[in-house]
């Protein structure tokens, strides 16, 4: 396929999925590469993730490859054009529409938090020098301030040269304003990773979870308010959820593209390709479940939850969409 001139970033986005054979082994390959045509003024958002952190080499490795995918297909989804890569422990979705795609990634369960940065090299008076000029927009007269600095890799400055350099730089550009470590009105981060520095002046909190996907199937029963929160927070342990039921779906979809909603009458078809059933149902109501009905184990999430905590997390949930 020809590619078009102009400015491009390649991306990699599960668009279908194909079932090769290869020495009496199951082999998938989902990857088709889509070209897109990025505008010139691209911001890097730097994304960070946290219990996936906590797994082996081997398994990390698989959900990151997972968040990234699932990170592309919600900007595709959305309409927004980007590149995602990953290194270390940090993803980075290139973007020429930072707002809309903060609020696609936010979406994305595995991403804990992000953050919109000005990216520049690793020396110490290009990284003082963006520093300044990112300040002077961000920090009025009469403000306090505070510079938080870390990195990763071999420099020949620490994190604390780093900051009280970058701080000074900040100080000197703009018109009286007064530095407080402790309460400050605006906070500045620097992070450094290699030969790349990235400076923001706040974290966007996202879901956390794993990625959707890296899990085991389900099926839940979303009736009311309690099945579809239920149905949400599995999909936010990385579960690929099937729905039965109709209730409010769009809230659902908002976080899964792909999400598969069936009648009551073929669920029998997914009996052999589900871990568990997802059911919504209340401490006091619990008495009436007869978890023999189901051959897989039946899961409770909200089993714990009043009903005014249930309707206050799905304000929450549906606010973001």
């Amino acid at each position: 396929m020809p590619i078009p001139p102009g400015n491009h970033a390649v991306g990699i986005m599960i668009r279908k999925r194909e079932r090769l054979r290869m020495k009496g082994m199951k082999v998938y390959s989902d990857i088709v590469i889509i070209v897109f045509t990025l505008q010139t003024n691209v911001v890097t958002i730097l994304i960070r993730y946290s219990e996936i952190g906590l797994k082996s080499k081997p398994i990390r490795k698989r959900f990151e490859t997972q968040l990234k995918d699932n990170i592309i297909k919600m900007l595709s989804n959305d309409g927004i054009e980007g590149l995602v890569t990953s290194d270390g422990s940090r993803l980075y979705a290139n973007v020429a529409d930072a707002e809309n795609a903060t609020r696609s990634i936010k979406r994305v369960f595995g991403v804990s938090s992000l953050s919109v940065t000005e990216t520049c090299g690793s020396s110490m008076n290009e990284i003082c020098e963006t520093a300044a000029k990112y300040s002077v927009s961000r920090i009025k007269e009469g403000q306090t301030f505070a510079v938080r600095a870390r990195r990763e890799g071999t420099h020949p400055y620490n994190s604390m040269e780093l900051g009280k350099e970058a701080g000074s730089a900040i100080f000197l550009a703009n018109k009286n304003i007064k530095v407080n470590l402790t309460d400050p009105d605006v906070t500045f981060y620097i992070e450094v990773r290699n030969n790349r520095t990235f400076i923001f002046d706040s974290y966007i909190r996202s879901h956390a979870g794993l990625p959707l996907g890296s899990q085991g199937r389900v099926i839940a029963e979303v009736n009311d308010d309690r099945g579809l929160l239920s149905a949400w927070l599995m999909m936010k342990r990385g579960c690929r959820t099937i729905i039965v039921g109709n209730y409010d779906i769009n809230v659902l979809r908002a976080f899964d593209p792909s999400l598969k909603v069936v009648a009551e009458s073929e669920r029998d078809r997914y009996r052999k390709d589900i871990l568990g059933n997802v059911l919504g149902t209340s401490l006091e109501n619990f008495v009436t479940i007869d978890v023999k009905e189901y051959d897989v184990p039946v899961y409770f999430p909200t089993i714990g939850m009043s009903d005014n905590e249930v309707s206050e997390m799905l304000d929450i949930i549906r606010s973001e969409i």
